[in-house]
């Protein structure tokens, strides 16, 4: 899309996914609860006490079952606050507590700052603990939870950007005119870019390791997927595009173990880790690499 708005042929000398010696993340779409009602953020649902509960109802589940810290990503400030304040009334925070120390991001820089501050220390204490913040907001723009501070991203909805700005709704009907863009297609685009940022935010290295938790009915269907860059749906199997929190939590209990054993260098050669000596004698991989090789002196 960008290319159409600036203009210009896109050249590309080489594309390189990921390389890593183990499934170092696990993205899952999460589409219905365990009672089979479907889960998403769309306006007409935001009401539904069946969704609400059931985020609930996955935090709670994931909060058992996934080591340190977990992030959780709204689609806005005032749903965020509208599914704490009734997961309050119904007493699902304090289980919540009872597993991890629970964090929220505000408007507040700030109150957000202190939160941060600690969330990590929980964290890094061992005790745990889940942090709620907004897609588009303070948390999701530069600070990364690598390693213990994000072993799962829940990304609760799709981050939609409200659509009745008139900044936004010029924007729309400049790119309408000009390049032919349709409203619903930059605006998915958009939505898709950033819960992407957002979930990327847990996986800063060869060693780290977390879950991505897309949790919401519309990440599974094909034109939102395939919005997602290539090292995420590199990673979905076909069996993962709408699951259930209860199918989404067993293949976490079963993952997790195997990730938690230590990384040996024997196992990456060849894969994440490239000795002089293997170029050397190698072809195939000098071949493999040629064109994005740079020698320095």
């Amino acid at each position: 899309m960008y290319p159409r708005i600036l203009d210009f042929t896109p050249a590309v000398m080489a594309s390189l996914s990921m390389t890593h010696s183990r499934e170092s993340f696990v993205p899952l779409m999460i589409g219905k609860g365990n009672d089979q009602v479907e889960i998403s953020t769309r306006y007409e649902s935001r009401e539904d006490t069946s969704v609400i509960r059931n985020y609930g109802n996955l935090i709670q589940e994931l909060s058992r079952c996934v080591p340190d810290g977990i992030v959780v990503f709204f689609p806005s400030y005032t749903y965020m606050e509208t599914l704490v304040a009734t997961w309050a009334k119904t007493r699902l925070l304090d289980d919540l507590t009872k597993h991890k120390l629970v964090f929220m991001e505000t408007t507040d820089a700030v109150e957000t700052a202190h939160a941060l501050e600690q969330y990590i220390r929980a964290c890094e204490s061992g005790r745990g603990a889940i942090l709620f913040s907004v897609a588009r907001g303070k948390v999701s723009e530069g600070i990364d939870f690598s390693h213990h501070l994000g072993r799962a991203i829940i990304m609760l909805g799709i981050p939609f950007v409200y659509t009745e700005g008139r900044i936004l709704r010029a924007r729309l009907e400049y790119l309408r005119d000009e390049f032919d863009i349709r409203e619903n297609d930059f605006l998915t685009f958009d939505a898709m870019r950033h819960a992407a940022q957002c979930v990327g935010r847990a996986i800063r290295g060869k060693t780290d390791y977390g879950v991505l938790v897309f949790a919401d009915r519309r990440f599974g269907k094909l034109d939102k997927r395939t919005k997602l860059p290539r090292w995420i749906q590199e990673h979905i199997s076909p069996g993962s595009y709408n699951m259930s929190i209860e199918e989404g939590v067993h293949k976490i209990r079963r993952w997790f173990p195997y990730m938690g054993q230590p990384i040996r260098k024997e196992d990456q050669l060849g894969v994440s880790l490239i000795s002089q000596e293997m170029f050397k004698n190698n072809p195939k991989i000098m071949e493999k690499f040629k064109n994005v090789l740079v020698e320095i002196d």
